[in-house]
């Protein structure tokens, strides 16, 4: 399998550079002071399409030659991916179409539509998302760009890692630790690229119900979810880890966390009130792991990614309440 490297990620770097916001690191004594560490944040909520999936989409759409933008792209997405397709195609002057699912977060559905790419919904429960954006492909000869399982995706959702270690050092701290949303697999992935010159450890942080790359960690192998799981943190919703960003994991990242609803509602409460942060449930996982103590990150300096703020506004509401 030809896997991206170390050098993708810097190579993404340059290309991304005045095209994506470069996120700052954020610290809040109080987040240190309730988990007993020095913790580092990565607000990607404050991207331009509020989440990190801007990165990958704007590298792989950069990567295209004249001829390649010239038939358009097609994916598909829960929302934060459609977005960035949509934005990045933007970007470029190419034509974008969106499959979603048919309960994707109307905040999501609106801002994917805002930047132009055509929305076709389907129905998650019955159609398979994969085929039937490969059968869009091969009737119109469009370039698919998946949400996480593409060399390019992965190399340019790294390049946030890079940013938060040239940070950290600048500030005289060097991560330990560095805790992940996890969905298919590709900003971990990546993460796991951008790091590669550092001894830090990274883990997947995930939903309960939807821990599949936890258990595929633990079993060398990957596994599909186990049907039944709460759908509230819709960003993180992948079936099973992709096949590249899982070759990648396998042996890059130390471990998997899993957080409950309820850690998750409270890692968005806490965001809202003390770092001033609106922040979607995907989004928080990672948070409301050292939140939690899920991760004990006592004595350490520990870098959390929030991954994305396109928050529902009745789901926002009920984190407030």
């Amino acid at each position: 399998m030809n896997l991206p490297t170390h050098a993708d990620v810097v190579a993404a770097r340059a290309r991304l550079a005045g095209h994506i916001v470069r996120t700052p690191m954020l610290r809040h004594p109080l987040l240190d002071e309730r988990t007993g560490g020095t913790i580092l944040l990565k607000p990607e909520n404050l991207q331009r399409t509020g989440s990190f999936k801007l990165r990958g989409a704007t590298n792989a759409l950069r990567r295209l030659d004249a001829d390649s933008r010239a038939r358009g792209v097609v994916t598909h997405s829960s929302g934060n991916h459609g977005q960035a397709i949509a934005s990045a195609a933007a970007s470029v002057g190419m034509r974008a179409t969106v499959f979603m699912p048919t309960d994707a977060p109307r905040i999501k559905i609106d801002s994917t539509r805002r930047w132009g790419a055509e929305i076709i919904h389907f129905d998650r429960l019955v159609a398979d998302r994969e085929i039937i954006t490969r059968d869009h492909a091969e009737r119109t000869g469009a370039i698919v760009v998946p949400p996480f399982d593409h060399n390019d995706v992965i190399a340019g959702q790294g390049t946030l890692a890079m940013e938060l270690t040239d940070d950290a050092t600048e500030a005289g701290l060097a991560m330990d630790t560095l805790l992940v949303c996890t969905g298919g697999g590709g900003l971990i992935a990546g993460c796991v690229l951008g790091l590669q010159s550092t001894t830090t450890r990274v883990f997947a942080v995930e939903p309960s119900g939807w821990d599949d790359t936890a258990r595929s960690l633990k079993s060398g192998e990957r596994l599909p979810v186990i049907p039944g799981g709460s759908t509230f943190c819709d960003a993180l919703l992948s079936k099973m880890p992709g096949e590249i960003t899982f070759a990648i994991n396998r042996t890059g990242v130390a471990g998997g966390l899993v957080v409950t609803d309820d850690e998750v509602l409270a890692a968005i409460r806490f965001a809202f009130d003390h770092l001033k942060l609106v922040v979607e449930p995907g989004g928080a996982v990672a948070l409301a792991a050292l939140l939690s103590g899920r991760y004990d990150a006592k004595g350490q300096v520990v870098g959390a990614v929030i991954s994305g703020g396109n928050v529902d506004p009745a789901v926002f509401a009920r984190a407030l309440a």
